[in-house]
């Protein structure tokens, strides 16, 4: 009673939890930075590992090492594989056509832009598309979480995650969910956003759900990495389910060897060929949002940070574009940045004398709660371009579209 009476003691209490909870929260981000760059440590072991001219003895024996865990996991695949083509395992048919995106391999090998092209193609040919994402690194506690109604954006990354999100950024018009039943998802973006056709993000072993069209990505360079399954290896699938795909987009980061495919891909593949570039589109501010000429990184030192699938490509998309990379911070995909993070980066470029600090969009949006960070750094844009004949690809999927409505009919 005499404490609570006296104001003083009631100040210094309440300037005391304070202190504490500070304290804690200051602690807590610590930790979860420390917790993000070990995660970036065994990301990138396992890519070095996964790398066969990086790889040393030790690596070697590390990966021989892993190889009764990838049988085990190439025979889940298998078991699980075989029980949807027996149709013991259900797929759901949606009340619209499907077109499933993805790919064999973790990393990135393009599908975000795919499905933002895709998207804004249906929509520019009278569709009402709605684009169907797991949502990875969400913190939405809901079963189905609409990121985008078609019309206004109802969610930031926290809830709908960074891909989802820059979707929705890209594509006005599309409506954009997430959730990890995609089939509940497609049922809420028929039954009460009005879709008339469903893309799957990332969509290509989600086989929960039917699909009229399968594409598959792959990257020119290394289409099945190692050959290896995970964890020995990139591959979440063995290469012969390209079986399963209506339609492969060999991928790369530059126009090198157009029309050149590998030769794995054109000895397995029974379905048409096409060739996708991802483009650097421009520049921008991270503070103001301004456009910077692609020639302003011409001879520049660059610090260049990103928390990608692929950042080996993001680092040559810049290296073809003139850059001179000063440092390079690889983290995590779909890594939530906290402030150390911000301080690493900052020193690495203030030790390397770097002129600019560039990531990529998608890293972006995991930066919006950094104001003063963002006035200090550029954001490179990527877009997905069809070589050397987009028409050609957007006259197959219409095509498709158009028989698969007149056997509907």
């Amino acid at each position: 009673m005499v404490w609570a009476a006296n104001p003083s003691h009631r100040r210094k209490a309440f300037q005391g939890a304070a202190f504490m909870l500070k304290t804690r929260r200051n602690r807590s981000d610590a930790s979860a930075a420390k917790d993000g760059i070990r995660a970036g440590k065994v990301d990138m072991a396992f890519r070095r590992l996964w790398d066969e001219e990086n790889r040393t003895l030790r690596g070697r024996l590390l990966l021989f090492s892993l190889l009764p865990l990838s049988l085990i996991y190439r025979s889940a695949v298998f078991l699980r594989n075989g029980l949807f083509e027996l149709g013991i395992l259900k797929q759901r048919k949606m009340r619209c056509p499907v077109i499933s995106v993805g790919n064999l391999t973790v990393g990135g090998t393009g599908k975000t832009p795919l499905a933002v092209m895709l998207a804004n193609v249906l929509r520019e040919n009278g569709y009402r598309p709605a684009v169907l994402s797991r949502g990875y690194g969400s913190r939405s506690s809901s079963p189905v979480t609409v990121v985008s109604d078609g019309e206004r954006i109802l969610t930031g990354c926290a809830q709908a995650g960074d891909e989802p999100l820059l979707i929705a950024r890209s594509c006005p018009g599309v409506a954009v969910l997430t959730g990890a039943s995609r089939a509940l998802a497609g049922r809420q973006a028929t039954d009460r956003l009005g879709a008339d056709i469903l893309i799957l993000d990332d969509g290509f072993q989600h086989r929960h759900v039917a699909r009229d069209i399968n594409i598959l990505l792959a990257d020119r360079a290394r289409p099945f990495g190692n050959g290896f399954l995970l964890p020995a290896g990139p591959l979440r699938e063995p290469p012969n389910a390209m079986d399963r795909a209506d339609l492969i987009i060999v991928t790369d980061s530059d126009d090198g060897g157009a029309g050149d495919f590998p030769p794995d891909i054109r000895i397995r593949a029974g379905a048409p060929l096409f060739r996708g570039v991802r483009r650097p589109k421009d520049i921008r501010h991270g503070g103001t949002g301004q456009i910077v000429p692609l020639t302003s990184l011409r001879d520049a030192r660059i610090c260049a940070f990103s928390g990608i699938g692929s950042p080996e490509s993001f680092r040559k998309t810049l290296r073809s574009l003139g850059a001179e990379l000063a440092c390079c911070l690889d983290f995590p995909d779909h890594h939530r940045y906290h402030r150390e993070d911000l301080d690493r980066i900052e020193a690495a470029a203030a030790g390397a004398k770097a002129a600019m600090i560039v990531t990529t969009e998608k890293d972006g949006v995991h930066l919006e709660d950094f104001p003063y960070f963002l006035d200090r750094i550029f954001f490179l844009r990527i877009a997905m371009e069809i070589v050397p004949n987009g028409e050609g690809l957007q006259r197959w999927v219409l095509g498709r579209l158009a028989r698969l409505a007149e056997r509907n009919a």
